[in-house]
């Protein structure tokens, strides 16, 4: 059997109920946000040579660390970090501390000099930009949620750590539409200045924070339990062009409760949809899936395989994300 490719997305203890505190009828979402994350130190995403020599640390920086302190100075940023090696090298050698699967871990790193400058040998990031589709506001709590996945790093694969972050308006311009084998994404511009709210967390579940901008006008609906969630029509919210946000039909094939984000299997029917996007694109994540009057999931994947298909996820999964 061909296998499918997909983009995106114990201990047993008796415990008191846990009364979740997300509102009943929530703000349905569907427009295109612009997302900028800062992250919780420098993320090691390659290597390069000097002098046509891998640059050497003991023990050995891998791909993934996040570097979090040079000497006794801690550091977020590039710029940051670049004057932290000047400030603490001794000998063409500096002391890192770096965080690696949420163990602090230190390591010497060797710098090789260049043309008068000194080399670290690493390709380092301090932030991500990007674009997705918000799914919910909770009037009551102000917390958004929205991608219904976690945001990953390319190079590294590896999810990035919030430290800070915003969601703010952007403007679709374009589609580059998905094929076979080939996932299309939505093209935006960003308008930065006009920020949403703040993201406190990147999650497998999504992408949460605080709403701040006063609260948009969209539609309220009650939330659906999973057990509501039924094989048959429905629809997404999206935006393909400008800022407006349009309904669009699927049908879901399949129901699956026990995975923790691959929910709902759906296929696109919509003609209008598949004619500007042939499919599921990229930027569609976090657009609402409604069925019969309520919001039940967000949009998460495409199956490359057959772009007019896709996964959702269950929206009461991200409320609880959100309240936690």
């Amino acid at each position: 059997m061909k296998k499918m490719k997909i983009w995106m997305i114990t201990i047993l203890m008796f415990i008191p109920n846990i009364v979740l505190a997300y509102s009943n009828q929530i703000i349905v979402g569907g427009q295109n946000i612009g997302i900028n994350i800062q992250s919780a130190g420098v993320l090691v995403v390659g290597f390069y040579k000097v002098n046509g020599n891998d640059v050497k640390s003991n023990p050995a920086i891998q791909i993934g660390d996040y570097i979090t302190k040079v000497g006794t100075t801690e550091v977020s940023t590039i710029n940051e970090l670049t004057n932290a090696i000047e400030t603490n090298m001794h000998d063409n050698e500096v002391e890192l501390t770096f965080n690696r699967e949420g163990k602090e871990q230190t390591a010497t790193l060797s710098l090789v000099e260049q043309d008068k400058v000194f080399k670290t040998g690493l390709y380092v990031k301090d932030s991500i930009t990007g674009i997705g589709t918000l799914t919910y506001i909770d009037p009551e709590s102000k917390i958004f949620g929205s991608l219904g996945h976690e945001i990953i790093e390319a190079n590294s694969n590896k999810r990035i750590e919030v430290k800070t972050g915003s969601i703010f308006n952007s403007v679709i311009t374009g589609i580059n539409k998905s094929s076979d084998g080939n996932p299309g994404e939505k093209k935006a511009s960003f308008k930065t200045n006009e920020v949403y709210g703040t993201i406190s967390k990147n999650t497998q579940y999504g992408l949460f924070g605080d709403y701040k901008a006063t609260l948009p006008d969209n539609k309220r609906m009650e939330v659906a339990k999973p057990e509501e969630v039924k094989v048959g029509k429905a629809t997404i919210l999206t935006v393909l062009e400008g800022s407006e946000i349009k309904e669009y039909e699927i049908n879901i094939t399949k129901i699956n409760e026990y995975n923790k984000i691959k929910n709902i299997s759906f296929e696109i029917t919509d003609k209008e949809l598949l004619d500007k996007t042939g499919g599921v694109v990229q930027g569609m994540s976090g657009s609402p899936i409604v069925q019969e009057g309520k919001i039940i999931g967000a949009v998460t994947h495409v199956i490359v395989d057959n772009v007019r298909t896709g996964y959702g996820i269950f929206i009461t999964t991200m409320l609880e994300e959100g309240e936690n």
